[in-house]
């Protein structure tokens, strides 16, 4: 699941990359208002990160640009502890949701996954599509019988993707767009042995391809 990080405190937006990759974000980061809008205009974004006090603009008006564009992915601002203003604001504006500094990063990717839960139509911290359940707190898959599969990283979010939209088709291109940041650069091989792996789990008639176009979940089988 591919994130959108701005925060110009270059120390502070390490740490959350590092922390937000190893539940399962792919995390891009963009530390002023006009890389954020160019990125949040560009890429495929599931979520986004905003912090208001950006060195060349405010935050909000980076989210009332994406908003008025059209682009719609869930975002929770960053506020300074007590400012009931900011918080207004970026809800007007069209913020999903706030979090005030300083804060837990536990605590951020809760909210973080309460929102891109409820974009998605749901209420629990599980993926369930057809015969299988993806746990997103442990990172593991469940079929019906009870069984458990721990993931990788990457298998997890590769999953996700998938399951989280059952019967769209992605290709090589686009999942590799939501696995992983700009900074990296895999080849499409690595999609398809990740593939081969997942199928082992669900079944190679679970996860079909599509000759010319890529790969669907068919929650059917």
């Amino acid at each position: 699941m591919r994130l959108l990080l701005v925060e110009d405190d270059h120390l502070l937006a390490n740490g959350l990359a590092s922390q937000l990759e190893k539940v399962g974000f792919s995390v891009d980061v963009a530390s002023t208002a006009r890389e954020a809008r160019v990125l949040g205009e560009q890429e495929d974004y599931r979520a986004g990160v905003l912090d208001l006090g950006l060195p060349d603009g405010n935050g909000l008006d980076v989210l009332r640009k994406w908003r008025g564009g059209g682009i719609d992915f869930p975002v929770l601002i960053l506020t300074a502890r007590g400012d009931w203003q900011d918080k207004v604001n970026g809800l007007k504006a069209g913020a999903d949701d706030y979090l005030a500094k300083p804060f837990q990063t536990e605590e951020l990717v809760a909210r973080l996954h309460a929102i891109v839960r409820r974009s998605e139509g749901r209420v629990m911290s599980s993926v369930k599509a057809g015969r299988f359940e993806l746990d997103e707190n442990r990172q593991i898959l469940k079929t019906e019988g009870g069984g458990e599969s721990s993931l990788t990283g990457t298998e997890f979010r590769l999953l996700r993707c998938l399951m989280s939209r059952p019967g769209q088709v992605f290709s090589k291109e686009q999942l590799i767009e939501q696995l992983y940041s700009l900074n990296e650069s895999p080849s499409e091989n690595v999609i398809e042995a990740y593939i081969r792996r997942l199928r082992k789990l669900v079944g190679a008639e679970t996860i079909r391809t599509r000759r010319g176009q890529g790969y669907l979940f068919d929650d059917t089988v």
